[in-house]
């Protein structure tokens, strides 16, 4: 049996919207930081890069990790959390499959019905 490819989550990656993540070294505990540039958002204010906090599961395990980080946006009042798995496909190409949570702040919490955002986004490796 082939052992699974190694999937390696550092390093500057892009979705098809043209958002850019940069993923940093993890840390022994598999902790890692790193930014976000998006490309979308609902505001009339300057986008700004974004720092992010995560983790990746069991760290020195080889193959295709799941991971999960926090976005705290620098222009707008919301947070997003990203969760997902690093894949490679059969050329060896890695991709990052997630799927996101947005909660933006509300007046109050009769408003929470409207505060968050869900979806997908699939991230490649820039190298």
């Amino acid at each position: 049996m082939t052992p699974s490819p190694q999937c390696d989550l550092q390093g500057m990656w892009r979705n098809k919207l043209g958002s850019n993540v940069t993923l940093l070294a993890l840390d022994m505990a598999g902790t890692f930081s790193g930014s976000y540039h998006t490309t979308m958002a609902a505001t009339n204010k300057q986008i700004l890069v974004s720092p992010l906090q995560g983790a990746q599961q069991h760290p020195g395990a080889k193959g295709q990790p799941t991971f999960s980080f926090t976005v705290q946006w620098q222009f707008t009042d919301s947070t997003t959390a990203f969760v997902g798995q690093c894949f490679m496909d059969h050329c060896r190409k890695e991709m990052l499959e997630t799927m996101w949570l947005l909660w933006e702040k509300v007046p109050s919490r009769r408003d929470a019905w409207k505060a968050t955002r869900v979806s997908t986004s699939v991230f490649t490796h820039i190298k």
